[in-house]
């Protein structure tokens, strides 16, 4: 039980530290986009799906409305 207990307080110490470098990196990034004026804009870059990837969404959406339709014309309203 022992090693337990000293195991969870060593990645308790771990955890500690690098909240505190992380803090310290908060600190150096504000200090930078002070001193830039405004902060970078982050860069967002549109998702793209190879075509493979394409043709599985639309090979199950086909099939989903395959099924839909099968239904239907079991059970017409």
């Amino acid at each position: 039980m022992s090693t337990t207990i000293q195991l969870i307080h060593q990645l308790e110490t771990q955890r500690s530290q690098a909240e505190r470098e992380l803090e310290k990196l908060n600190l150096a990034i504000e200090a930078l986009t002070a001193i830039e004026g405004t902060p970078a804009l982050p860069v967002h870059r549109k998702r793209k799906f190879s075509k493979a990837g394409l043709a599985r969404i639309a090979a199950a959406q086909r099939k989903r409305w395959a099924k839909i339709k099968a239904a239907q014309q079991k059970s017409p309203l």
